[in-house]
């Protein structure tokens, strides 16, 4: 199916956005892989202020995702691994989108733009760490061209996930 991508715009997460996000992703669907229940305002308080230091430090972040009307749909992009287990060293890709924007095509198309941002600043490859149950997310990683590099074991709780690589270098992603 080649259906063709809807638009999307990326930007530098603001203060407001942690406000919106918290708002979007209490939704348990939004949170299943994301530790099962809704996070605090403080936690995406201190999460888009991370992302302003990444984009202004590294020229890339986790952006705020934006329709065609400029509403926040949620995030994507890329950042250092921020765990100390799994791929140390290493930028992951990654989105969350709200709800009522599954299945659209939102998610794909702003992890194409992420991919172009990352190697236009000079990221050789790139992982999507995913939990092995979270079919939409590793059906994204297969749109662009990911390939399953490991499989792990998370710290606790225990479950099984996926790492996917892409290598940036060889101009295969997209």
């Amino acid at each position: 199916m080649n259906r063709a991508l809807p638009v999307v715009r990326l930007r530098v997460p603001t203060d407001e956005d942690a406000v919106t996000w918290h708002r979007i992703f209490d939704d348990p669907d939004v949170m299943e892989f994301h530790g099962g229940k809704p996070s605090e305002l403080s936690v995406y308080e201190e999460l888009t202020a991370r992302q302003r230091r990444h984009d202004a430090e590294l020229g890339f972040c986790l952006w705020t995702m934006l329709d065609a009307s400029d509403r926040v749909m949620g995030f994507t992009g890329a950042q250092p691994w921020p765990q100390d287990w799994g791929p140390k060293g290493e930028i992951e890709i990654g989105w969350r989108l709200g709800r009522e924007y599954w299945g659209k095509g939102y998610a794909t198309a702003a992890a194409r733009m992420t991919l172009e941002r990352v190697r236009a600043a000079g990221v050789p490859t790139v992982v999507a760490m995913v939990l092995a149950r979270n079919t939409r997310s590793i059906a994204v990683t297969r749109r662009l061209g990911m390939r399953l590099d490991e499989v792990f074991v998370t710290p606790a709780p225990e479950q099984e996930g996926h790492c996917y690589r892409l290598d940036l270098a060889d101009g295969d992603a997209g």
